[in-house]
Order: C-alpha cells, then structure tokens, then sequence
C-alpha cells in the first residue's frame, strides 16, 4: 500500500487575487481615511474662530467698536492685550493662524488661514466668521460652505 503526501498551500494565483483585492480595498479606504483625518483637523479653525468670537464680544461690551489682533492703537487695543500675544495663540494652533480685520462699531471679519499639511486641503479653503450688524455669516474660500463648517 503506498500513501501519497497531501500538498499545503496556496497556489500563485490564489496569493495574486488576495493581494488584487487588499489592492482594491487600500485604494478605496485611504482617501476616505486622508479626508476623515483633514476633517478632524478642520475643527481647530471652527474652535480658534468661536473662541475669536467670544473675545469680540467681550471686548465690543467695553469699547465702542470691535477689536483686532494687530498692532493696538490707543484706547483700542486688540483682542490679546499685545501682538505678542497673538503671535503665541497662533504658534499654539497647529494647522490654522487667526486673525481679526475690518472691525467697526458694527462688524468684523475673522479668518482662519491655513498652514502646514493643512495648505493644500482639496475640499475646503480658509475658514471666515464675518459678522455684519449682528449677523453671523460663515465662509470659506474655495469648497462648499455647509461641507466645511459641518462636523
């Protein structure tokens, strides 16, 4: 009686249709993944902005008009009491810098620019606050509002 020995394994073809679909799948789950990613780093600018907005209203129930973050001039200062200060918040954002402009008795626009890995986000460009007459309109500069500012 002669026994023959059982073969294991996989055979070449069986290892290059494993290999074509984790192929297919990584090409799938790797923008999604890149995008959740950029989204997650999206709500620095959303929070950076509310919390611009909270100084403006703090500051404008003291002073006659809005404040900004550049130079202080006079009775005005700007939002952080010294560019030095607005210099620090923003070194301490990571992906975003801040700033206030166009401040009046009755409005201001706050930006949020890109930087780092950030600058070259597809989908959605700088984030804007710009308040007019106690209206708030949000912005971006280049993608679709509702897209960018929904977490």
């Amino acid at each position: 009686m002669r026994f023959t020995k059982k073969q294991f394994g996989f055979t070449l073809i069986e290892l290059m249709i494993v290999v074509l679909v984790v192929a297919i799948l990584a090409t799938i789950a790797l923008p999604m993944y890149s995008e959740h990613v950029r989204k997650g780093k999206r709500g620095e600018a959303m929070q950076a902005l509310g919390d611009l907005e909270l100084r403006q209203a703090s500051w404008r129930a003291d002073n006659p008009s809005y404040g900004n973050t550049t130079a202080a001039t006079g009775a005005l200062g700007n939002l952080f009491n010294s560019v030095a200060n607005v210099t620090a918040y923003n070194n301490g954002l990571k992906y975003y810098t801040v700033s206030a402009t166009g401040n009046t008795a009755t409005g201001y626009t706050l930006t949020a620019t890109r930087k780092g890995d950030l600058a070259n986000d597809p989908k959605c460009g700088n984030f804007t606050m710009t308040m007019n007459a106690g209206v708030v309109t949000k912005g971006v500069s280049s993608g679709v509002v509702d897209y960018c500012w929904r977490q």
